[in-house]
């Protein structure tokens, strides 16, 4: 398991203000940390993290890579002791694809950074364009070799229901995240945020969040894509930030606290019911790894009181030796 020190820089660099994006709103924070102010960040998260375990330093939020090197280095400048000392592992950034290119990598990887996430949302160029993001899925593939070819990690992130977007349209930006061979992705639903271009759409009625049964739905099969291909998926949401939280930053679209665990409770539903014989109405018992039994029970116990409707009895047990994904089922 590895632990990220997030040093958050909304919107730095950004050219564009993307029709879903107010990272202020979304982030709650206002101050962009300077470099210097960025070593009390990472030493406040060194002072809670066990000793133990792969540590990182991520930069997020805006596009780091949009910055002139002078400043990209200023911001790398301030891990080095960090790396030096073992007390970080590596670097992480995100950026957009079209702010890659071989200057830019060749000073990345002289300061230590191994992972490069980039914004993709979409692999559709009408998605893109009516997203506002500025670039095309060209320039996502351009810009994937590239990190690919210098070695670093690729993270490729999704959005689904953005403007034009389909869930046939999703699945395709799905198989082509696989085909540009990045190593994990992020999957964000759409929402419609306070100050954004999307909530003028909105509120016109030319813009349909999904709903929360959607967002699940398609999340659902995008984790089952993914989990085949074995690219992993290190979030499933946003992070719920006090303005999420609090509704003051959230106009509409498919938000919950927990989206992660609505989708693994929804992929467990399905590969139960696809599994038991409701013939047998006594007691039923159901096997899964360690790691996996609260998405199994369901979130708030869903699954299992949707058994409890079929069998008298029902219970969920661990099982060391099976993998993600997979469970047995008994009957007595």
């Amino acid at each position: 398991m590895f632990r990220t020190i997030p040093i958050f820089i909304p919107e730095k660099a950004c050219p564009f203000r993307c029709i879903y994006c107010n990272q202020y709103n979304i982030a709650s924070q206002i101050e962009i940390p300077q470099p210097e102010e960025a070593v009390g960040i990472i030493e406040k998260y060194l002072a809670t993290f066990p000793k133990e375990g792969i540590k990182k330093i991520g930069f997020f939020g805006g596009s780091f890579t949009g910055m002139s090197i002078e400043e990209q280095t200023r911001y790398l400048k301030i891990a080095q002791p960090y790396l030096k000392s073992g007390q970080i592992e590596s670097i992480q950034l995100s950026t957009r694809p079209d702010y890659i290119n071989a200057d830019i990598l060749d000073n990345l990887q002289q300061y230590g950074v191994r992972t490069i996430e980039l914004g993709a949302q979409s692999l559709d160029n009408e998605v893109l364009k009516k997203s506002g993001r500025g670039h095309t899925v060209e320039e996502v593939e351009q810009a994937s070799v590239l990190i690919k070819q210098y070695g670093f990690e690729l993270g490729l992130q999704m959005m689904v229901g953005l403007p034009g977007d389909s869930f046939e349209k999703s699945m395709l930006t799905a198989k082509t995240i696989a085909k540009f061979k990045a190593d994990y992705t992020r999957i964000y639903p759409t929402l419609v945020i306070k100050d954004t271009d999307l909530e003028k759409l909105y509120l016109a009625g030319q813009y349909t969040p999904l709903s929360l049964e959607e967002a699940v739905r398609w999340s659902k099969e995008l984790l089952k894509f993914f989990t085949f291909h074995h690219i992993t998926i290190l979030r499933m949401g946003l992070h719920p930030s006090e303005g999420l939280l609090t509704g003051s930053s959230l106009v509409a679209g498919p938000f919950h606290i927990s989206f992660r665990e609505l989708v693994l409770t929804s992929l467990f539903e399905e590969l139960i019911f696809s599994k038991i014989n409701q013939d047998k109405k006594e007691k039923i018992i159901i096997r899964v790894s360690p790691k996996q039994i609260n998405a199994a029970i369901g979130y708030y116990s869903q699954n299992r009181n949707k058994l409890e409707t079929i069998f008298k009895d029902v219970k969920f047990k661990t099982d060391e030796t099976l993998k993600k994904g997979c469970l047995t089922i008994e009957y007595e």
